[in-house]
């Protein structure tokens, strides 16, 4: 399990270390990094993937990011060439890895790599990971299937787009972290708890997954309670988008790496709570999870978690973006609130899930006549 990540000089800042815990928070301003620190660890295992991280430098295109230019990933003002990021894991384990910038080609070459062990076997290097990002694949009427992706590596596609190949292959597998069982399932079955946590979205769903071999495709098709099936296509937008979430959570076994981005894309605000519930109950399992969302539904469904005593306090950590003037520069700043037992949060600064407050404040000021 990641504990802490250290960058320096990469996109939006200079010089930054945050904590992690099991469940960890990202939120704040628009384009203040928030991104910018999945983005670190996304380019880790890339470039790692492609065999380049302990040879020559950074894989900034791929599968899983784009970057674009090394000077697009270099931080505007920095003072030195060089971007670094250092990782260490709960287990007494780190790295440390150093590129070197030239500008005359446009490239970041690796200078220096220091690991105190073999941190290429933690989750963020092996297939104990998972990567949904904000644009997921939306309702269509078929999906596409990947036995190298699925079978092999048991990946669901940064977009979702091999979730429904997933779930045809492992429909009747036991969730690995039973604790995560919704009551209303009918079995510890993949497929039966996915339909019971979409249940919690849209109440009665039912899930119908053909695949049709010759053609490399699966469709997908709904139904509620004893409804005939729909296409996805003519089911709400919120259920398939949301489709690949729950079920990256509930396969993921203990020692995972999740990273996630708006989960609670196109849910009303009772699902999106149930959404921080479900997402804190995995971490509790020991399922790190790194999300990134503007949503207090899931914030306050994580606090609810806490507050009933289903995950820690200190498993949770939440990190706001927000803008500060110095020197007539824009600098990204990291504020860490504190949640304690009663999942209470010590302090709320300015754009902190307040606008609510906001709004109300606004409302209840008198209208001149």
């Amino acid at each position: 399990m990641i504990k802490q990540l250290g960058l320096k000089n990469f996109k939006r800042f200079e010089d930054q270390c945050l904590e992690f815990g099991s469940l960890t928070l990202l939120t704040g301003l628009n384009g203040m990094g928030k991104s910018s620190v999945l983005q670190s660890l996304l380019l880790l295992r890339q470039s790692y993937q492609q065999r380049l991280l302990e040879s020559t430098g950074l894989s900034l295109n791929g599968d899983l990011i784009h970057i674009g230019t090394a000077r697009d990933a270099l931080f505007e003002d920095a003072k030195e060439d060089k971007i670094e990021f250092f990782l260490a894991f709960k287990n007494g384990t780190d790295a440390n890895w150093r590129f070197d910038y030239d500008p005359q080609t446009d490239i970041l070459k690796l200078a220096s790599t220091v690991k105190t062990s073999d941190i290429y076997q933690t989750s963020l290097f092996s297939d104990d990971f998972q990567y949904l990002q904000a644009e997921r694949i939306g309702p269509r009427t078929s999906f596409e299937t990947s036995d190298f992706q699925v079978r092999e590596h048991r990946q669901l596609g940064v977009m979702g787009e091999y979730t429904s190949h997933f779930l045809s292959i492992f429909r009747d597998s036991d969730i690995p972290n039973q604790d995560l069982g919704h009551e209303n399932a009918k079995s510890l079955s993949l497929l039966s708890q996915a339909e019971a946590w979409l249940g919690e979205i849209s109440p009665g769903t039912r899930i119908h997954i053909t695949e049709n071999q010759g053609m490399d495709l699966v469709s997908l098709e709904y139904s509620f309670g004893l409804s005939k099936k729909y296409r996805a296509t003519n089911v709400g937008f919120g259920i398939t988008y949301t489709l690949p979430v729950i079920t990256a959570l509930l396969a993921a076994k203990s020692g995972s790496l999740l990273l996630l981005e708006n989960p609670e894309a196109h849910l009303h605000p009772r699902g999106q709570a149930q959404m921080g519930n479900l997402l804190a109950k995995a971490a509790a399992q020991g399922v790190q999870i790194i999300l990134e969302t503007h949503s207090d539904h899931v914030l306050n469904g994580i606090r609810l978690a806490v507050h009933d005593g289903k995950i820690s306090p200190d498993d949770v950590k939440l990190h706001f973006f927000q803008r500060r003037i110095s020197q007539e520069q824009n600098i990204s700043e990291v504020i860490s609130p504190k949640m304690n037992r009663k999942g209470r949060i010590d302090q709320w600064p300015d754009g902190f899930f307040d606008e609510w407050d906001n709004i109300l404040a606004a409302l209840l000021q008198p209208i001149e006549e």
